[in-house]
């Protein structure tokens, strides 16, 4: 095929308007090239109303002109092409008939001549026509594509594209030529693919990145036909029918789908290798789904372990690539897909399971653990990750206490393991120890929960940690202090084994000793909030409150700069709360806090999750309807905040100053007004007040979002006791010592209820209990160390 012709600038645009398919633009153009014919002394004949070509090319383009024209107007449905002549075709016939006959066109516009032929042919349903009289003229493998112009290209791609669906109406002539004529089908699809790209390569080229480009000739239907590709090696490795597109040229219908390349300013354009790398990575997984071998015939198999095997590689390099910039979300998703072609395969299903744990899907990751577990029962770690999540996020401890069980049951098979499925069992029944609500149900997990810490690795600093925290809980505060001195001389910089051995010290009113403590293990971790906590409450006991105002006060910048996140109602006035009572002023900005556990505790009780989860909804409803700012970003950091603004407002009420104590408990209602911490701070100042009635208001709230807040409950016994409502006080305080058998306050007030019922016996022995259990109270519960594996 000839390069692009230099010819007049009437030529070039005649060109430009086929390659862009202006064809009302083409009638007036063969005006202007006939006139330009007769100024140059060629005789015309008229032929036509509007226009009187007698030469060849206008009759080719003419015919072009309609017939694109006709099918942009009645568009050819896919599936179907009616037979029979149309009467809007009869002069598009007639147009390329004489261009044919006369014999005078040149040799390439003689080839276009006969492609348009036979395309008319194939939309009158004459297929043996276009395949015998049309496309055996033009041997369409001999035009050459290198310099042709980009509407030839177009047209090129469009006649493969008819030639194979005229095929697949024409019956072969025997059976024994069906394989033959299913190849040739499949060939001319595969050129006109490749015809295809080449031409949005020139098209782009032509017009500028600027300009949109319409492919030119085929519209696939990929649901029907996902295996198409411009390689014809993989293409032909695919059965013809599965092959096969529903390919309908867009010069016949403008209405088919047809690709558009966007403008390059709209484009995606990686900006660095990382970047670069990511987008060819996922394209690479797109390929791999859609080239997944799913079939399990013996005659597939090596196809479908080179298929696994190529998607496996893939979705190793995302994990790599997504894992080590935190999109744990993006990568669950992909792994999702690839669970079509994951049957009975290990590794994918491991790879989900992990990137669901790091995208925080707890329980749908514990579900896919199962599934790895029986594929692969004796690897001892699977099933303890399923123990880590059942008693961390999810608090399934029933069916946490199963894993742990499965390590346990390995025996010799888990090896080093083992030790850690009897360190899973013990939190399991330490954690079921805090939910019971009798007291003998306590003691019995209470001692399974000793007995299989002291099946733990002697070497293992935290099997003498936990079984120190579980003396500690139980009250047996000796035996702790041994135990935890045991796991420092294994692991002398363990956070945790250095919190609880403070709390041990304030246990034995040892509150000095027990700050030099903490303060040195704030040393090694100083954004450790659970220690801050602690330095709080034991610098109110020996520095003063003042002090631990200035500590609430560190915690508030510590935040601000370890989470980098702003207040989205920002009421300028969150430091002046701690400046009133301190001498540094240096200014720093209000924080607001969502809802969060209880900060004296760090209780994960079931009740405890319900009542959060119920707190976060009437806070986010009420929140809603007072027009504040959501959260952004992760919970997390939030209920540290929270946490830090009640420590505040605590140590502003045992300075008994109401009016900060109430500005930072508002901070924290800014966003969550019904959390039943805020209602529970909000009735201790409504007491500081002396405002009784209100106060049992508060708390009574409190308690319907929260029905075991033990605190709570203590305080509403209290005022129902000097109301003198001595039975629903003793009730109150008797379902509160079930749910925390080691409040010592909790067994004093009922031992006041019950000596003003003058039940003297029962008095007694409920201060004696309180006078016990005060001994060995540590400045803040045991329990505020978390327990996890």
């Amino acid at each position: 095929m000839t390069a692009k012709k230099s010819g007049s600038r009437l030529e070039t645009e005649i060109e430009r308007c086929r390659s862009e398919s202006q064809w009302d633009k083409i009638p007036e153009l063969v005006r202007q090239l006939s006139a330009k014919l007769i100024s140059n002394g060629k005789e015309v004949r008229p032929r036509c109303s509007f226009i009187q070509p007698r030469d060849d090319l206008g009759e080719l383009l003419l015919g072009e002109c309609k017939l694109q024209t006709y099918l942009k107007e009645n568009p050819i449905k896919q599936g179907a092409s009616p037979r029979g002549p149309r009467p809007k075709l009869v002069e598009v016939r007639k147009h390329l008939t004489a261009a044919l006959d006369r014999g005078n066109l040149k040799a390439d516009y003689l080839q276009e001549a006969s492609i348009l032929m036979a395309k008319l042919c194939y939309v009158e349903g004459e297929y043996r026509d276009a395949l015998g009289s049309h496309y055996n003229r033009v041997n369409l493998d001999d035009l050459q594509l290198v310099g042709a112009p980009v509407y030839r290209l177009s047209m090129i791609a469009e006649a493969y594209a008819t030639k194979g669906l005229c095929l697949e109406k024409v019956p072969a002539a025997s059976p024994s030529l069906t394989t033959d004529r299913e190849q040739d089908i499949i060939t001319c699809y595969e050129k006109s693919g490749d015809i295809a790209l080449l031409y949005l390569q020139e098209a782009e080229k032509v017009r500028g990145a600027s300009v949109g480009v319409k492919t030119p000739c085929l519209s696939v239907n990929t649901k029907h036909s996902p295996n198409i590709s411009s390689a014809p090696g993989l293409s032909r490795s695919v059965n013809s029918r599965a092959l096969r597109p529903n390919v309908l040229p867009v010069y016949f219908s403008t209405s088919v789908e047809s690709l558009t390349l966007p403008p390059a300013l709209s484009l995606f354009c990686p900006q660095e290798n990382t970047e670069e790398a990511l987008l060819l990575l996922l394209i690479s997984e797109s390929m791999a789904n859609r080239d997944a071998v799913l079939s399990r015939i013996p005659e597939h198999n090596n196809d479908r372990i080179i298929s696994l095997q190529s998607a496996s590689v893939v979705y190793d390099l995302l994990t790599i690539a997504l894992g080590r910039r935190g999109q744990y979300e993006m990568l669950s998703e992909c792994l999702e897909r690839a669970m079509k072609f994951a049957f009975e395969e290990f590794h994918l299903w491991y790879q989900l399971a992990l990137s669901l744990m790091a995208a925080g899907k707890s329980a749908r990751a514990v579900k896919v653990l199962k599934e790895c577990i029986r594929l692969k029962p004796d690897d001892p770690t699977i099933p303890l990750l399923a123990v880590k999540l059942c008693i961390g996020p999810l608090h399934w401890l029933d069916e946490g206490e199963c894993f742990g069980k499965m390590v346990i049951e390995m025996g010799e098979k888990a090896a080093e393991f083992r030790a850690k499925g009897y360190l899973a069992i013990g939190l399991v029944y330490s954690l079921k120890a805090t939910d019971a609500s009798l007291r003998s149900m306590q003691e019995e997990y209470q001692r399974k929960a000793l007995g299989a810490a002291q099946s733990l690795s002697p070497t293992d600093h935290l099997a003498a940690f936990y079984l120190a925290l579980q003396l500690a809980v139980s009250r047996q505060i000796p035996e702790a202090l041994g135990y935890v001195r045991q796991a420092l001389q294994l692991q002398g910089d363990d956070v945790h084994s250095l919190h609880l051995l403070a709390l041990l010290l304030s246990a034995q009113k040892h509150y000095h000793d027990a700050l030099n403590i903490i303060e040195m293990a704030l040393s090694e971790y100083p954004e450790n909030f659970n220690l801050l906590y602690t330095k709080v409450k034991l610098e109110a006991m020996c520095r003063g409150p003042e002090e631990a105002l200035l500590t609430c006060k560190h915690m508030l910048q510590i935040w601000k700069s370890f989470y980098n996140l702003t207040n989205p109602s920002d009421s300028g006035r969150g430091s002046s709360l701690l400046d009133r009572a301190i001498a540094d002023r240096r200014q720093l900005n209000a924080m607001t806090l969502p809802d969060f556990s209880d900060p004296e505790t760090g209780s994960v009780h079931a009740t405890s999750i319900a009542a959060s989860r119920v707190e976060q909804a009437l806070s986010e409803v009420a929140s809603s309807l007072q027009s504040s700012a959501p959260k952004h970003g992760p919970l997390h950091p939030w209920m540290t905040l929270a946490q830090i603004w009640l420590h505040a407002a605590e140590v502003y009420i045992g300075m008994s100053k109401p009016a900060e104590a109430t500005a930072c408990t508002q901070e924290a209602a800014n966003l969550f007004p019904t959390s039943h911490n805020v209602l529970y701070m909000r009735g201790q100042i409504a007491e500081l007040r002396g405002n009784m009635d209100e106060a049992k208001r508060w708390y009574e709230e409190a308690l319907s979002i929260n029905p075991t807040h033990v605190k709570t409950m203590q305080r509403l016994g209290l005022i129902l006791h000097q109301l003198q409502r001595y039975s629903l006080s003793e009730k109150v305080l008797r379902d509160a010592v079930q749910v925390n058998s080691t409040a010592h306050d909790v067994w004093n007030s009922l031992g006041e209820v019950l000596q003003a019922q003058g039940n003297a016996a029962a008095a007694t022995e409920c201060f004696l209990t309180a006078l016990e259990l005060e001994a060995s109270s540590p400045i803040l519960p045991f329990t505020i160390i978390p327990r996890a594996l």
